[in-house]
């Protein structure tokens, strides 16, 4: 075999270890044994006459002439996955998580996707939690989902591609008969002694309460202790009913009855949400919606940060992360 005669199953599993630099999870993401993925990319290494990656017990990394491939795997690939869609059928349903039936800011995207792009089936799911969502999504049984990527494990979030979306304003949600409740605006001090549910002891938010810990810290806020999981909205606020704590949630969640939603200010707290998706997902829904995001993006200044906002260390200026 030479280069001409590559086998873009080979491409498949040299981009899968480049983007992974790990063979084991490499392989789990192709459906495929550790060994036969190895015994893939030696083929593919003699076939080109040049080793492409560097092995050793600990790390694995691209040699130069793995970098100098990696941009023509992909556009074989590409070229590979648009010629397998010219002669097939309509694509398959795009299944989306937007976390909540309400309107939500994933929901916002999903609608004017489905306006670009008509002829694709983009399916609603409710994961309820970005940590489960992208754990589906690794997996192969979700497509894309929204929140707080930062905040993933980083060997999950390595698996994943994600862009920025917005910067979501937070905002607490109390019983209407709370002291605060009068107010307008809630500053953050005022919480202070206050018990606030942020889905501590769920595993599927664990982005979220992490993102709430973060918040908290040093401000005299606690975090409120587990509640069962409720599903939907009506469990949700019966759930809330019985403990009566206040609720982390954005300026955009779901009104509760006997509820009130006041934005938090002095800081503004903003909650960094993205879209999520797998690396190797090509789809004409996901153009759609990655095109969606763009519009909303620019029209509504979604990703600007007002002077004097609060954003978790990861996204800060100078603190890294992503």
């Amino acid at each position: 075999m030479t280069a001409r005669d590559v086998d873009p199953r080979l491409l498949r599993g040299f981009l899968a270890v480049a983007e992974e630099l790990h063979f084991s999870r490499a392989a789990a993401r192709l459906y495929v044994a550790q060994q036969a993925l190895s015994r893939d990319v030696r083929r593919l290494e003699q076939a080109l006459g040049t080793p492409l990656f560097l092995r050793t017990t600990r790390a694995v990394e691209l040699t130069a002439d793995g970098e100098r491939l990696l941009p023509h795997a992909r556009d074989v690939l590409r070229a590979h996955e648009e010629l397998a869609a010219a002669f097939a059928g309509p694509p398959r349903a795009l299944l989306v998580d937007t976390n909540t039936d309400g309107p939500s800011t994933g929901r916002q995207v999903l609608e004017r996707a489905r306006e670009l792009a008509p002829g694709c089936e983009l399916m609603a799911r409710f994961e309820s939690g970005l940590t489960h969502a992208a754990a589906e999504i690794a997996a192969g049984r979700l497509d894309v989902s929204f929140g707080y990527a930062a905040g993933l494990a980083p060997a999950l979030r390595a698996r994943l591609a994600h862009r920025p979306v917005r910067y979501e304003p937070l905002a607490v949600l109390l019983p209407e008969d709370h002291a605060l409740a009068a107010r307008e605006t809630v500053p953050l001090a005022a919480l202070a002694g206050e018990h606030v549910y942020a889905g501590a002891g769920n595993p599927r938010t664990l982005e979220w309460t992490g993102l709430a810990r973060e918040l908290f810290a040093g401000r005299g806020i606690a975090l409120a202790p587990p509640a069962p999981v409720a599903v939907g909205k009506e469990e949700f606020h019966r759930v809330m009913a019985k403990t009566r704590n206040p609720v982390l949630a954005t300026v955009g969640f779901l009104e509760m009855p006997g509820c009130v939603k006041r934005p938090l200010v002095d800081p503004v707290p903003l909650s960094p949400l993205s879209m999520v998706w797998r690396k190797d997902l090509s789809h004409p829904g996901l153009d759609a919606l990655d095109r969606a995001a763009g519009e909303l993006q620019n029209a509504g200044g979604w990703l600007d940060v007002p002077a004097g906002s609060w954003l978790p260390a990861a996204l800060t200026p100078g603190a890294g992360g992503g």
